[in-house]
C-alpha cells in the first residue's frame, strides 16, 4: 500500500497527475455514494471524474468515449451497469479497467421494471425521474449482443473484476471468466458501501495503474 502511494505521488510531483473515470450504475449518478468514497481516498494523490451517465446506453457511451478523450484518465472504474459499459470500452481505448459488480445482462433487470422511476442520487442537471421502456429494453439488447466484441486476448489481464459475495442482483463472474483473468471478492452486496470502497476497490485501484501505467504516446493520442 504505501508503495503504491509512493508512485502516485512521485507521478504527481513529475506532472503526471492520475485520472480515475468512474462509471456509475443504472439508478444511481456521479454523486452516488462509491464515486465519492472513491474521491476522497484519492484526495491529494488522483482525480476522480464521475459524470451523471444518460440512461440511453448510446447516448452513455458517447458522453464516455468523449470524456476519455477530453481527459485522458489512467483507469476505469464502473458498478453495475457502469461496468458493462467499462468493459465495452477499456480494450477499444487501451485503458485498464477495474468492473464492481458488472451487469450484462441489462435487458433482464430493466424488463423487471418497466415504468416510472427516480435516481437513487442527485443528478447535476435536476432530473431526478425517468422512464423504463420497450424502446429502452430494445437498444440494451442490442448493445448486449455485441458487448464482448473488442474483447481480445491482450486485454484479459488488464480488466479485473470485484464481486460481492452478498450481491444478489449480478451474479456474472462466471461469465467475466470466460473472458478475463482476474477477479476478485469483497464481502458485500451490489452497491459497495464507503468503507469497502476504500477497503477493498482502492487497493486493486492502485495496483491496475501501476501494473497499467498510461504511456505519454496514450495520454497525446
Amino acid at each position: 500500500m504505501i508503495i503504491a502511494e509512493l508512485w502516485l505521488i512521485l507521478h504527481r510531483l513529475l506532472g503526471k497527475f492520475m485520472k480515475i473515470l468512474f462509471l456509475h450504475g443504472f439508478f444511481a449518478s456521479g454523486q452516488c455514494q462509491p464515486a465519492l468514497a472513491l474521491r476522497e481516498a484519492f484526495s491529494g494523490r488522483a482525480e476522480v471524474i464521475s459524470p451523471d451517465l444518460p440512461t440511453h446506453p448510446k447516448e452513455a457511451l458517447t458522453l464516455i468515449r468523449d470524456v476519455i478523450d477530453r481527459e485522458r484518465p489512467d483507469v476505469l472504474v464502473g458498478n453495475s451497469c457502469g461496468s458493462f459499459y467499462a468493459q465495452m470500452v477499456a480494450p477499444v481505448v487501451g485503458i485498464p479497467a477495474l468492473l464492481g459488480n458488472p451487469h450484462f445482462r441489462m435487458t433482464e433487470f430493466l424488463s423487471a421494471r418497466i415504468g416510472r422511476h427516480e435516481y437513487k442520487s442527485k443528478r447535476l442537471d435536476g432530473n431526478q425521474v425517468f422512464v423504463i421502456d420497450e424502446p429502452l429494453i430494445a437498444e440494451f439488447a442490442e448493445m448486449e449482443a455485441h458487448q464482448f466484441d473488442c474483447c481480445n486476448p491482450y486485454y484479459k489481464d488488464k480488466v479485473w473484476g470485484i464481486f460481492g459475495e452478498q450481491d444478489t442482483l449480478a451474479r456474472f463472474e462466471p461469465l467475466f471468466l470466460e473472458h478475463y483473468n482476474h477477479s476478485f471478492h469483497f464481502p458485500g452486496g451490489h452497491t459497495p458501501t464507503a468503507d469497502e470502497v476504500k477497503a477493498w476497490y482502492v487497493p486493486l485501484v492502485e495496483k491496475l495503474m501501476k501494473e497499467y501505467p498510461a504511456s505519454k504516446d496514450d495520454k497525446e493520442q
